[in-house]
């Protein structure tokens, strides 16, 4: 009670929390299109209850405080198409999917809500888009490998089957964007420790990020190490490059402006009377501009990996 008195409006862990809950269901239908080939159709729908959120407790005694509680609710429902091309008779295997969702609840993690509740306002519990929601997603994947023995069918050098257990892979993704909620005027997003408020701008994950696209690829040979005429092993050598055309997929941007790289404040008719009372408004300029070009708005560029892996 101490503790309470001297910390009003301060936060509290709660012992007393119930178990989320996720309740499943998925019906599908798989069909053989020849002896090589399969399609896939599924369908789901998924109710997640008992979700965490910060909540305020009002007219608590000695004073109010802030704690957690099973409050929120999601539910996520979809359908998917796959096909599938198996290496029957054939070096390649190839998969294709899609995948149509929609995923909506009253907070998209523990702490969602803070800052409504900060305000002072009642628990209002608004179903909307969750921030992992992905309305469409595309993936492809396509494998080429050679056999080895008798299944081998590749060019023959020197008397030698030089691709025997080798081969390549690439994978394909897109999706849609993520949602985001907009604001309406320019404030400091990029600067830390400034208390600006920000004007909600259409409904809370109202607006969407664009699309991402990514091609990934690895090339990979495989040999045989034998250590006695009983023992052996197996050596994997490949080389792999991720975002192969090193697309910049953005994945966050800054609400007022929906730019990955501006948020608006320097170019802003209202702020400019605010940096020309900095000690060095040139420097101010140059240091800002420097942070709101945050790399962590963009996921990872190319990358290129190589290795040794050894099975026995």
């Amino acid at each position: 009670y101490l503790n309470l008195e001297n910390n009003v409006g301060g936060f509290l862990t709660n012992p007393d929390l119930k178990p989320q809950r996720t309740i499943d269901y998925e019906v599908g239908y798989q069909k053989a299109l020849n002896e090589k080939s399969a399609i896939t159709l599924s369908a789901y729908y998924r109710e997640m209850k008992d979700l965490i959120q910060i909540t305020g407790m009002t007219y608590a005694s000695p004073s109010n405080y802030l704690t957690y509680g099973n409050l929120d609710k999601g539910l996520v429902k979809g359908l998917s198409v796959k096909y599938d091309l198996r290496p029957i008779y054939s070096n390649v295997s190839l998969n294709v999917g899609y995948s149509l969702q929609f995923a909506d609840g009253t907070g998209s993690s523990a702490t969602s809500g803070q800052s409504l509740v900060n305000t002072g306002q009642p628990n209002l519990r608004t179903t909307i888009p969750l921030a992992y929601d992905q309305r469409h997603a595309l993936s492809a994947s396509v494998d080429y490998h050679y056999g080895s023995g008798k299944d081998y069918d590749g060019p023959v050098w020197f008397g030698k089957n030089v691709f025997a257990d080798a081969g390549a892979n690439m994978v394909l993704s897109a999706g849609s964007g993520t949602p985001f909620s907009k604001q309406s005027n320019i404030t400091q997003e990029a600067a830390s420790g400034i208390n600006d408020r920000s004007t909600l701008e259409g409904s809370l994950n109202g607006s969407r990020l664009p699309w991402q696209f990514r091609i990934s690829t690895k090339v990979n040979k495989e040999f045989e190490i034998k250590w006695s005429e009983k023992k052996s092993s197996n050596v994997n050598v490949y080389v792999q490059v991720q975002n192969l055309l090193n697309a910049k997929n953005i994945i966050s941007v800054y609400r007022a402006t929906g730019n990955p790289e501006d948020d608006g404040y320097l170019t802003s008719a209202a702020a400019q009377n605010a940096i020309d009372a900095q000690n060095n408004p040139d420097s101010f300029r140059y240091l800002y501009s420097l942070a709101v070009n945050n790399p962590s708005n963009y996921s990872l560029p190319r990358m290129f990996r190589a290795g040794i892996s050894l099975q026995f």
